[in-house]
């Protein structure tokens, strides 16, 4: 029988996963005009998209949804880069092989990490932040294999004056994660080993 906390790894980071996949193929179909005329949705959303062209987009957008005028909308929007865009610059040939590298990396760090988690209580951040970080590098990876770009679609912004920059679910994932992992050595390194008594 597989190790419960390897399976806690797999049911969290797939979840993360699936929600992320389902929210940008929504997206998609809601917030662009990708799927418009095409034989099979699933297809345009796995397969290679077309070269860029309208506003430096491979899919045409339609019009955001407004949640709240002053600080929340739904807008299609396309990432190349990493997290909030860096190194969205730089040239295909370099970020392709970065980023497979930088991802590869992610999982296989996270899995040593979590095989390293004994059960103990004092771990509890870093059981739920391996796998929400690890679900999240999965769900944009998948993306930059598929399409060579992440789909974002959430947008926060104050009175339109200042903005975050466009994320998504797998986005989210990687930064309560992290959050998470943050206080976990906190926690951890303020927790006092006691030492066995001097015979």
């Amino acid at each position: 029988m597989p190790n419960r906390k390897y399976v806690f790894l797999a049911v969290v980071a797939l979840s993360v996963i699936v929600l992320d996949q389902v929210t940008k193929f929504m997206t998609l179909d809601a917030l662009s005009l990708a799927f418009e005329g095409a034989d099979s949705k699933v297809g345009v959303f796995f397969g290679k998209a077309p070269e860029a062209g309208w506003d430096s987009y491979h899919f045409r957008p339609k019009e955001a949804v407004t949640v709240s005028d002053s600080f929340f909308r739904f807008r299609y929007a396309e990432n190349p880069g990493a997290a909030f865009g860096l190194f969205r610059n730089l040239p295909e040939n370099l970020r392709g092989p970065l980023f497979h590298l930088v991802s590869i990396g992610a999982v296989v760090l996270i899995g040593y990490y979590f095989s390293k988690l004994t059960g103990a209580k004092v771990e509890r951040w870093a059981k739920w932040g391996l796998p929400l970080v690890l679900g999240g590098a999965i769900g944009n990876y998948i993306d930059r294999l598929a399409r060579g770009f992440v789909i974002d679609f959430i947008e926060a912004h104050w009175f339109d004056k200042a903005y975050w920059p466009a994320f998504n679910i797998a986005d989210s994932a990687i930064v309560i994660g992290v959050g998470l992992l943050v206080v976990d050595s906190f926690v951890r390194k303020e927790t006092k080993v006691p030492t066995p008594a001097a015979a």
